[in-house]
Formats: C-alpha cells, structure tokens, sequence
C-alpha cells in the first residue's frame, strides 16, 4: 500500500530512488532511536548536541593564571623558600658541632688503660682520693686526654709534679706525680699529645698518674663518669 508516495523505481544497478523529497533527510538532522534510558524520542543530533556546554581552554588557563598571582600563593612560596633555607642552615651548624665534636673528643692517657684507686674513696688519703689512678711504671709517657692550654706546669707538694690543662670551657684537667714535664705553660696541646712522664713525685707508694676534673677551676669530679660522658670508658 502507498501512502503519499508517489512511485517507486528499481534501476538496473539495485539503487532505490524516492521520488517524494519530503522523506529525504539530512544527516545532521537523522532521527534518532529511542533510548533505553532515557526512553526519549524524535530528537536529533543537533538537538542533543545544542545542549552541551562548551567549556574554553583559553579560560582555564586564565583561571590558573590568576590563583598563581594571588597573596597567599605567593606567602605560601615565601614560607617554603625561608624553612628550606632554615633547613640547610640547620644542617651544616650540625655538621660543625659534629666536627667540632670529633676534634675535642676525649682519649685515655695511657695505653693500654688499667685503672687502681678510683674517686671517693677512703684510706690512704687525708680525706678522700679526689681523683683517678692509671697504673704506670716509672718513665712511661702519658697523653692528654683533650684540647686544651696548658695553664700549670710545676711541683705542688702532695701531688708532686703537676701539670694543668684547661679545656676551652674552663675545666681544668690535672696530670698528677709525673716523673718529668714534657710541655710549658700557654702551649697549646691536642688529644693524644704527650704531654709528661708517669713518676712516684709526692704523696704515693708507687708509680702510678693521677688525674683530677676541676670544672670551671673549682672542686673535683669523678673523671670516670667525665670520660663516660665525652664517649671514653676507663
């Protein structure tokens, strides 16, 4: 049955002609199925595609360009460039202080160490031994246990002879009944310089050196627990 149309002609090659122009559509303008989800129908292409949003590229980037320009990226900038620098500052005062700490560090002054009379204790001394004894024989060389001035070099009754070096924050290191001096007062010396010789001057009943902590000057410490602290075990 034709409705409305006028005729149709098969052609020789297989090509069919519609000869009513009213069904003949453009592509842009093809009727679309309707669709499983939405269940829409009759629309066409440039309908749906009348309705997208157009986004610009051109605007994004004027977008981003404008939120870079603003105070508080550029505080934010300012305050990473400070703790950076904060942070580089940090490390290499922790680099000189580890230096530093690797240069003063503390040495046995005999080697090998063996240790007799220790501080505090009671017997032989008018009050209490103030300091702590390396066993040594007559002669034997002794170094300093850090980086210091000499500040004292002579003969002090009960201590016999006696050297003084004093540390760069005042406390003073004292080599006690040496049999020979081997430095001069305001010479600088190192950590494991020699400095003397073990002797039996003053108040002992054998060779032996013994060394006080004064720090600042003033009353003796336990030099066991000094060496402790400065990574030394007696």
């Amino acid at each position: 049955m034709v409705l409305g149309i006028a005729a149709l002609t098969v052609s020789a090659g297989g090509a069919v002609v519609v000869s009513d122009p009213a069904l003949t559509v453009a592509s842009d303008d093809r009727v679309m199925a309707a669709s499983a989800l939405g269940g829409a129908t009759g629309q066409s292409r440039n309908d749906l595609l009348s309705g997208r949003r157009t986004v610009s590229r051109s605007s994004d980037r004027q977008a981003l360009a404008s939120a870079a320009d603003s105070p508080l990226v550029a505080e934010a900038e300012e305050l990473s460039k400070q703790r950076d620098a904060a942070l580089a500052e940090f490390a290499a005062l922790a680099e000189r202080q580890s230096k530093k700490i690797a240069l003063n560090r503390w040495v046995l002054p005999v080697n090998p160490s063996v240790t007799t009379a220790t501080f505090g204790e009671y017997g032989l001394w008018a009050s209490y031994h103030t300091g702590l004894d390396f066993n040594g024989y007559e002669g034997q060389e002794f170094m300093s246990i850090a980086n210091g001035v000499v500040t004292s070099v002579g003969y002090d009754g009960s201590y016999g002879n006696k050297t003084v070096v004093t540390l760069e924050d005042g406390t003073e290191i004292w080599y006690c009944h040496q049999s020979s001096f081997g430095v001069s007062e305001g010479e600088e010396v190192r950590s494991g310089e020699v400095i003397g010789a073990i002797g039996s001057t003053g108040n002992v009943t054998g060779s032996h050196l013994h060394i006080e902590v004064r720090p600042g000057g003033g009353d003796p410490v336990d030099p066991y627990a000094a060496f402790i602290v400065h990574g030394v075990t007696p």
